[in-house]
């Protein structure tokens, strides 16, 4: 058995298992089992079996899909945390989590207590055991002990699902694999299971529209909207016109650029995600919901702000602190800055 990785940040720890397991898999296998299995996942039925079928599925899925993923779920929990500063999940429930890409981020962003404290409880629901075993491999190298000590735990993602309480409930790139009547039942138990509950999905439109099903599950039952949306009133985006979606970078490894035939050493992870709490949140005032433009003096801010509105804000070379913060303010960030530039 390997002993845990060395003191390093989770990302760092996770790309590193990673290529060790890829190593061992020859690079033609890899690349045939991943482009199988991403034409799997980018259909458009629900499948009634685990896409996963083998230890060489799930090494070569998760090597190609689990750092854009762990990405992804970093922004949406991150974007949580800002929004509940003084909060600390008192344990996590992954619904669907496969390897366990949503609870390496959660571990990134709330670390084990540093006063020696038991680390929270962490639990991974799936229905894939060549998923799960994976998942526990890799977080036996961890160096967070809540991820060493995770349970791993096989069971079906649909209506039936018992789902753990648990501070902290993630439900991540799943709801595309469920039938209609599945997600709303899933969303409905995460709700009930968790003091604070969070989706993601690809950004796409679909996913959008998979996120904006889970946002009213979520607000019918009597939770406040953390991230991205500044309010807990209906999306301002006009069903069919555009969707809200935010990108992760991630640094590419050589299965992802063999498989895409690609040569730069990064990719942009488009994902939509909504996290909510049971209890009022500080939300952002406004998100940046596209890419600033950058122009010679200004910077130009599309927002969707705390007004239940979309807009758009000019910040000028003149507002200096305010046009500096401009400037380095990414797609998904909050607006203004958490700590207002002096003037």
């Amino acid at each position: 058995m390997h002993a845990p990785l060395s003191p390093q940040a989770p990302a760092e720890a996770l790309r590193a298992t990673l290529a060790e397991l890829v190593d061992g898999l020859p690079p033609r296998q890899a690349a045939q089992a991943t482009a199988r299995l991403i034409a799997n996942y980018r259909g458009a039925t629900p499948t009634d079996a685990p896409v996963l079928r083998d230890r060489s599925d799930v090494v070569a899925y998760a090597a190609y899909r689990m750092p854009a993923t762990f990405e992804a779920d970093r922004a949406a929990l991150g974007a949580l945390a800002d929004a509940v500063p003084e909060w600390t999940p008192s344990g996590h429930t992954d619904i669907g989590g496969g390897t366990g890409a949503a609870v390496w981020a959660a571990a990134d962003i709330w670390p084990d207590p540093a006063d020696g404290a038991a680390p929270r409880p962490v639990t991974v629901l799936d229905w894939a055991e060549p998923a799960l075993a994976l998942g526990r491999e890799l977080a036996a190298r961890a160096p967070s002990a809540a991820l060493r000590e995770a349970r791993w735990r096989r069971a079906r993602i649909d209506a039936a699902l018992d789902v753990p309480p648990a501070g902290l409930v993630t439900v991540s790139y799943v709801l595309g694999e469920l039938t209609p009547a599945d997600r709303t039942a899933v969303v409905d138990a995460a709700a009930g299971a968790g003091e604070a509950v969070a989706v993601v999905e690809p950004g796409t439109p679909d996913g959008y529209r998979r996120i904006i099903e889970a946002r009213d599950r979520l607000i019918a039952a009597g939770f406040h909207i953390a991230a991205p949306c500044p309010h807990s009133a209906a999306c301002p985006i006009e069903e069919g016109t555009d969707w809200c979606h935010f990108a992760a970078r991630v640094s590419r490894s050589s299965l992802h650029r063999q498989v895409k035939g690609a040569s730069l050493a990064w990719e942009d992870e488009k994902f939509s995600y909504v996290a909510a709490t049971r209890f009022p949140p500080d939300p952002a005032t406004a998100r940046v919901v596209r890419r600033p433009q950058t122009r010679k003096g200004q910077v130009l801010l599309d927002l969707c702000r705390d007004t239940e509105e979309l807009s758009r804000e000019t910040v000028t070379k003149r507002q200096g602190p305010l046009y500096r913060a401009a400037r380095d303010t990414a797609w998904g960030d909050p607006w203004p800055p958490r700590e207002d530039p002096a003037p």
